[in-house]
Formats: C-alpha cells, structure tokens, sequence
C-alpha cells in the first residue's frame, strides 16, 4: 500500500483493533492462533491492526520473552499474503533509545506507522516529550496517544497537543484519557492547528459511539473523530465492523435518533466487564481473551504475567453482557470461518 493510500485509509476512519497475544495455557506463544486472530481482523472488514501495544502485553519486550519483533513480524507475513488495504501499526514504547530502535525495525519490517507510548516520560517536561515525539517522528509517522492517567498515562496540556500538530509526520492521535475535558483538549488542538490530514480515533473504550457521532466545532473549524483504535474492538469484530458503517451514514444526516444514546449505553456496559473498570482494569487483557477463548480464537485467556487473571466475579459478568447484548456480537461469523483461520 502506497504511503496515499494508506494515509488515505487511516483518514477514512477505521476499525483498529489492538491485537492480542496468543498464549496457550502453559504460557507458551502460539503462532497459529496469533495468524488466526489476524485472519479474522481481515476477513472482519478492518481497516488496520495496531501491534505489540497494551492487548499485546507490553511484557513481550522483556528479554525471557522476546516476542516483540517475532510477533511485528509474524502479523507483516500474514497480511503480505492478502490484497486488503490494512494499515498496519506498530506500537512503540520507552524512552528515546528504545523508542527509536523499534521505530526503526517496525519501519524496516513495513509498517506504517507507530502508536507512540509516552508512559516513560510520566515525570518528564512537556519540551522533553516533545523533542522525544519528534525525534522518533524522523523514524516512522507517528500516532500520538493520550492514555488515561490511571493505567500509566499522565496529563497532557491542550498546549502539548497544539505544538505535537506541528510535528509533520504526525498522521493521528488516539485519544484515551477516559475524560471529556482532555479528549476535547486534543480535540481543539487539531481544529485549531488547521491540518486536516491529522486524523482522530477514539481509544475512549467507555464511550466509543458518542466520540464517534458528535461533531467538534472550534472557532468555526469543524472536526470529527473518525473511528477507533480500540481494545474493545479487538474483540466482536465483524459487529463493530458493522456499527462503524452505521455510524458514518448516521453523521452524515441531519438528525440522530435517540436508540444511539441507548446503544452507547449497552457498548458501555459490556466494556466495563470486559475491562474490569470495577477492579481498576485489573482483569482487562484476561477479559479480552476470555472473549475470544469462549469463541474458539484464542487457546487460553492466559497471560505472560501468570498473576494477570479474571478478577472475581468476571466471567460471571461475562456471561451477563453475553445474555444481554447479542446485537454487539460476531459468534456466527466466528463459527462460520473458525476452521479456515485456523489452517496451517
């Protein structure tokens, strides 16, 4: 995919699911289910993949693991065998060393872009930041990242995203603070940047359908956020696949019915269980595998820590959201392709 097409795509608005790592029950990584996983994102209709990012455990990087480059490259591989206009994304974490060393390797294997943590710059200067964003921007384009405060992120001041806009090769920015106030601090200062080749995906896994349908006007500038880069969606796929080409045909009319504030609610409502927002996101990459285990993608829900477990009480709220919302489902679609995704 040529660099206008795929910055095209991303513009466009997507479904991106964060990809998950595959482990069977004894810890080891299993390939064939880490292709499987990636065959079902495609065939979902998804317009990217985010990689080695926080569903893919940040973890794979320690040296006993070392999965962070096998599994960059497993996921190049398996979309260089497919036609489909995938952007691919390359998550990217640590101070500048590090940071830069993936940038260079996610750029070599042939990705597009990189998901830029700033988790290890919580007691930096903004300037520091800054300069750091820029210097791996030199690398790959980059995808800024708001992350909530509560999971490792820190505040950021609309005055931070105003400059980061003036970083040329910044092509997006995730917004997930899990905060209205800061969501429209990164809002505004892309309206008030006046680029329009900065596009906005909402990681806001608590409040994804309203991000999506609400229009963002500053000083007569107007702006959207065009699809999400999400946990959530790593998960039931094929339907949010669905709910996004629901939601650009609702934004483009005049008015919007009142079911969607109802269907929020019910996205809302299965996220906080899948997340485990009620132990402070304690079982939310468990919750996303015990997803797809329960459909057949995924051979465990284990992770690389063996602590990282279901919290109490979860798979039981699991079975609650199963019951309550199968609209928000793919389970058909799943047992339809399973046996093909899994093929060697």
């Amino acid at each position: 995919m040529s660099a206008t097409s795929w910055k095209e795509t991303l513009r466009d608005g997507q479904v991106i699911p964060a990809l998950p790592l595959m482990l069977q029950d004894d810890g080891t990584w299993s390939r064939r289910h880490q292709r499987a996983i990636v065959r079902y994102y495609r065939d979902a209709g998804c317009g990217g993949i985010a990689v080695g990012v926080h569903s893919t455990q940040f973890a794979i990087r320690d040296p006993q693991h070392n999965l962070y480059e096998p599994i960059l490259r497993l996921v190049a591989e398996e979309l260089d065998s497919t036609p489909s206009p995938i952007v691919r994304i390359a998550g990217i974490c640590g101070r500048s060393e590090q940071a830069i060393a993936e940038a260079t390797l996610a750029s070599t294997i042939g990705y597009h872009a990189g998901l830029l943590s700033l988790t290890a710059w919580a007691e930096s200067d903004e300037n520091e930041i800054l300069n750091h964003c820029q210097r791996v921007a030199d690398v790959i384009p980059i995808i800024g990242f708001y992350l909530q405060p509560s999971v490792g992120g820190r505040v950021l001041s609309f005055s931070f995203w105003r400059r980061f806009c003036d970083i040329p090769n910044v092509v997006a920015i995730k917004v997930a603070p899990f905060n209205r106030y800061q969501t429209l601090d990164v809002v505004r200062a892309v309206a008030l940047s006046g680029r329009d080749d900065v596009a906005l995906y909402t990681g806001n896994d608590d409040n994804i359908i309203i991000d999506l349908l609400s229009h963002y006007q500053f000083d007569r500038r107007r702006v959207q956020i065009v699809g999400g880069l999400l946990g959530q969606w790593g998960v039931w796929t094929r339907a949010a696949v669905e709910l996004l080409k629901e939601i650009k045909v609702a934004r483009r009319g005049e008015t919007l019915h009142a079911s969607w504030l109802t269907r929020n609610v019910a996205l809302t409502d299965a996220n906080a269980v899948i997340f485990d927002a009620a132990n402070q996101f304690a079982g939310c990459i468990p919750g996303i595998m015990e997803v797809l285990r329960r459909q057949g993608l995924a051979p465990s829900c284990r992770c690389l820590n063996p602590d990282e477990k279901l919290s109490a009480g979860q798979a039981e709220e699991l079975d609650r959201i199963t019951a309550a919302y199968p609209d928000l489902q793919d389970d058909d679609f799943v047992r339809e392709n399973l046996t093909r995704w899994l093929a060697e």
